[in-house]
């Protein structure tokens, strides 16, 4: 059976090790709640939103996708957004959507902090920076395999 302190160390190693991709998908995640990895209307997103969007969502890091201009309209045709349905979603999604970005925020304040903690409140400080340094370079790696 774990102690109590040991099960807290344990917690505290694992919470590191992951911690950098917690980051990532809390950040990453948070752009994709209003679409702004993806071209709509004259909207484009930077390249490294498409891409950073492309490794939350595929876990691929490749190339953005070239977006044409968008289509002149027609003479008297009335213009509509080109897959923007933010413009016509309703209230409560709206607030949900608001919601989920205050989570993401929060999850990556709260990861931080964690880290924070992690690194000055264990004693082997030096694993701690190790776990985390693994944390990054690990799904860097296999992405890079990939």
């Amino acid at each position: 059976m774990l102690s109590s302190s040991r099960l807290r160390l344990w917690h505290a190693y694992l919470g590191l090790f992951i911690a950098p991709s917690v980051l990532f998908f809390a950040l990453t995640g948070a752009l994709q709640i209003f679409n702004l990895h993806e071209a709509h209307g004259s909207y484009r997103p930077a390249a490294l939103f498409e891409k950073l969007s492309a490794v939350h969502k595929d876990q691929v890091f490749e190339e953005p996708h070239d977006h044409p201009p968008p289509a002149p309209a027609a003479a008297g045709a009335q213009e509509h957004p080109q897959g923007d349905d933010d413009d016509r979603i309703s209230g409560a999604t709206l607030a949900l959507k608001w919601f989920f970005l205050a989570v993401a925020v929060c999850l990556a304040v709260s990861t931080l902090i964690g880290m924070w903690m992690g690194t000055t409140q264990i004693r082997r400080k030096g694993t701690a920076w190790v776990l985390i340094t693994a944390g990054t370079l690990l799904p860097l790696c296999l992405l890079w395999a990939a």
